[in-house]
């Protein structure tokens, strides 16, 4: 990649730096790095869960934590939130796929509109880098959850147009499943297994996997590279749903209920068309914008064949069981 990125060097103990749906998962990861490695000047935690934000203050109890209650809908709180904030991490979404499909206007709400907020919000404020988490889903979607991050990334790709100019760049790191997480399968399983039965979808289900650390940590790491527009998407392992069954649940019978509605069979986190403005570094790939408007930094690395897709059931890493139970329980 070109060595000058941008005028502004990203330095983590000067940087004020908020992060949306910070009492989430990824929330809550980031924050624990945040304070151990980085030792950022101010650190604001933005949700809407005033119980979690007071656990959370409790157990970290760092003199640099700022705690915002609001929620990304609400354009004037985030404009508050986010007065002298340098660096921005979006995790903020309805993520339950099942709760997405009942409940539309409210997933649309939060996780398209939200988004929009927030991006309005960091070009009015100054913010300066703003990376957004998305998913496999939002690759060629079936769903509504997949649909609206889809929508998200559509948005932050394109905040560009209107941020670069005023000093605030917008990119996307895009991955899988993250292993243990609330939501995951494994806490199911782990459940089910007590009563001998463990009810799977499909049988041939292959799914991409992350651990929570790593996700956040390349999703840090993208933050302090990225120029603006690209989706970064790191190269994680997959895991069939069957080795996944038998690694969490050995022995168990297993009760075949049926695909769930907007479930995909395998995952996709590069569709075939993106590939064309994909690069592949070592431990990553890097989708590039395709119709920037901004003058954007061309990444160096090796193009990708034609029709390539990376795709859980062709991935060419592949989870053992053991290393998934190491995983979970790392």
């Amino acid at each position: 990649m070109n060595a000058t990125l941008r005028d502004w060097t990203l330095n983590w103990s000067g940087a004020s730096v908020l992060v949306t749906g910070g009492t989430g998962s990824f929330g809550n990861k980031f924050v624990e790095l945040m304070l151990s490695r980085f030792r950022p000047r101010r650190l604001v935690v933005f949700s809407r869960d005033e119980l979690k934000q007071s656990e959370m203050m409790a157990r970290l109890n760092d003199p640099s934590l700022r705690f915002f209650l609001g929620d990304v809908r609400d354009q004037a709180r985030l404009q508050q939130a986010m007065h002298g904030v340098d660096v921005v991490l979006h995790t903020a979404a309805l993520k339950q796929i099942t709760f997405c499909e009942y409940n539309p206007f409210e997933a649309i709400q939060t996780n398209v509109i939200g988004t929009e907020n927030v991006i309005s919000a960091a070009i009015d404020q100054g913010v300066k880098r703003v990376i957004m988490i998305s998913t496999d889903k939002a690759v060629n979607p079936i769903n509504l959850y997949g649909a609206t991050k889809l929508c998200a990334e559509k948005l932050f790709v394109q905040g560009n147009t209107y941020g670069h100019p005023r000093g605030t760049v917008f990119s996307v790191v895009r991955y899988g499943n993250v292993i243990a997480s609330r939501g995951s399968v494994i806490p199911l399983f782990r459940a089910q297994r007590a009563s001998g039965r463990v009810t799977v979808t499909d049988r041939a289900m292959t799914r991409f996997w992350i651990r929570l650390e790593r996700g956040v940590e390349f999703a840090i790491r993208c933050a302090e590279r990225m120029g603006g527009g690209e989706i970064f998407v790191p190269k994680i392992p997959s895991m069939r749903i069957m080795d996944l069954v038998e690694a969490v649940a050995p022995g168990s019978a297993i009760e075949d209920i049926g695909v769930r509605p907007g479930e995909k069979l395998h995952e996709i986190l590069i569709s075939e068309d993106e590939s064309r403005q994909t690069v592949d570094l070592d431990d990553m790939f890097v989708v590039s914008p395709v119709a920037p408007s901004w003058r954007i930094e061309r990444w160096e690395g090796k193009s990708l064949p034609p029709d390539f897709r990376y795709s859980s059931d062709r991935n060419t890493a592949w989870l053992s069981g053991e290393q998934m139970l190491e995983m979970a329980d790392g």
